[in-house]
């Protein structure tokens, strides 16, 4: 799970880009839905339009958008980096061109936006339905069973076609639909609504009667769904090996290791929050609830822009004693395996820090369900004064730890703009804990020794990228 929000870049640095013409797919008016796309560009009387790729597609991207542009008249741009995940709609990277709208092609996290108009082209992978149902037909040999229908995004145009062969025999199945580009319509009674999809349950035990069959490869998406339905067993059907099977991820397994991030969380003093988006509604909504939640529960909290993390970057600050990422919902769930410390989803921070927040076997991936008025929203509890908390006990150190809110005094300001005077000279200086660190450390980075450095004439220094130089494994002159 980390290698697709948190690589290191070198598979990025060694990948060869093929020209359009030798790509696989012959027919790129049609795999990219050329036609919708330019009726939505030609519709909003856009004139500027930023034209978001993959990394997988993006040897397509200037074909398509000379299509484009021939086909609206309108100045297209490919946007060929992201700052954070690729599912996601880098509103930021558009935004800086001036663009009017997003084309966002393939895999897509269906997260929504706030600022710019967006048209989903997920590109139509090609799907053997007949193979499908057939898989399908040998999971669940029962005709009466309950089963929810969920497919990975670029499969989507062909489940109307799979509904119309098993529907007939199943008629318990449900199929999924997709949300994205228009404003939601209302929801009906029974209809459940995550990740951008949709779908009705009519069983009287609601969705913990009924199975998951998944159409895409093994992936974030698939995990997520898991943890957050982890009352229904799921099978899969992966498109690219023409296999069905029952999924053996240990979700058990799975959720107790993210229950005892949480236990590290609880034992955490300094927090650190990543921003993993600036596209996704409501993340400027839930970093303040966290900044909020921090410094009630007693914990320093700092926030952090690193774009895609990886354990370099999230090494740097050692002062930290967890983070919690801020990201959609099929990246937070970070494997931290490799990191030098913890990363946890703002679900796990407000169960270790709020204590009007309980297990009950539920898990949210989407950190809009936290917000106001979404259906996992639970209000701060009032203060408690110190005498009168619980004692609690770490599971891990088996040391004594705060374990209630507490309101900071009305006159002491937050603690990331207290001040202090430094010397006679009334110059004031931030009280940090990242500073305090920072002086007890023995190497604080580079120096610049002015006047301490003698001058000396440019020379020629190594040449090629750093992760492969010219002379790489030659002698210095």
């Amino acid at each position: 799970m980390a290698a697709a929000f948190s690589s290191d870049g070198e598979a990025a640095l060694r990948r060869e880009l093929r020209p359009a013409a030798a790509a696989p797919r012959g027919d790129l008016d049609g795999f990219y839905e050329t036609g919708r796309a330019a009726a939505f560009v030609r519709d909003g009387g856009f004139r500027k339009v930023a034209l978001q790729f993959p990394d997988e597609l993006l040897a397509d991207a200037a074909a398509v958008a000379a299509r484009m542009e021939a086909a609206t008249g309108a100045e297209m741009f490919v946007l060929g980096d992201t700052t954070y995940g690729s599912c996601c709609v880098d509103e930021v990277a558009a935004e800086h061109a001036g663009a009017e709208a997003v084309l966002h092609y393939g895999p897509a996290c269906l997260s929504p936006c706030e600022k710019l108009p967006v048209l989903h082209i997920f590109g139509q992978q090609p799907l053997d339905v007949g193979r499908c149902a057939e898989a399908f037909r040998e999971l669940y040999p029962e005709r009466q069973s309950r089963v929810v229908v969920l497919c990975d995004v670029v499969y989507a145009h062909a489940m109307g076609e799979l509904e119309q062969q098993l529907c007939p025999e199943y008629p318990n199945v449900t199929f999924s639909r997709l949300e994205c580009g228009d404003p939601p319509a209302p929801a009906l009674p029974g209809e459940q609504r995550r990740f951008g999809r949709r779908f009705l349950v009519e069983a009287p035990g609601g969705l913990q009667d009924y199975a998951m069959f998944y159409v895409g490869a093994e992936g974030l998406a698939l995990t997520s769904f898991m943890l957050t339905w982890n009352c229904c067993p799921f099978s899969s059907f992966d498109p690219t090996t023409g296999c069905g099977r029952r999924e053996t991820l240990n979700v058990n397994r799975a959720l107790m290791r993210r229950l005892y991030l949480v236990e590290r969380a609880r034992d955490a003093r300094v927090v650190g929050v990543l921003v993993g988006t600036l596209g996704v509604a409501g993340y400027l909504a839930l970093l303040q609830r966290l900044r909020d939640l921090l410094r009630r529960a007693g914990k320093r909290s700092y926030t952090l822009a690193v774009g895609k993390p990886n354990p370099a970057k999230l090494a740097n600050f050692p002062e930290v004693d967890i983070f919690v990422l801020v990201a959609c919902a099929q990246n937070s769930l970070l494997d931290s395996s490799d990191f030098y410390r913890p990363v946890v989803t703002p679900y796990e921070l407000e169960l270790a820090c709020n204590p009007a927040r309980e297990w009950t076997g539920s898990y949210f991936t989407d950190f809009r369900d936290l917000l106001p008025g979404a259906c996992a929203h639970m209000e701060l509890p009032p203060a408690v004064p110190a005498a009168e908390a619980i004692p609690d006990v770490s599971l891990i150190t088996g040391e004594m730890r705060a374990a209630h809110l507490c309101d900071p005094p009305a006159s002491q300001p937050p603690p990331s703009t207290a001040l202090a005077c430094r010397d006679q000279t009334r110059a004031l200086v931030e009280i940090s804990p990242a500073a305090s660190f920072l002086e007890s450390r023995s190497w604080r980075g580079l120096e610049q020794q002015l006047g301490q450095t003698p001058v000396s004439k440019a020379v020629q220094g190594r040449r090629g990228i750093a992760i492969a130089y010219e002379d790489e494994g030659c002698e210095q002159p």
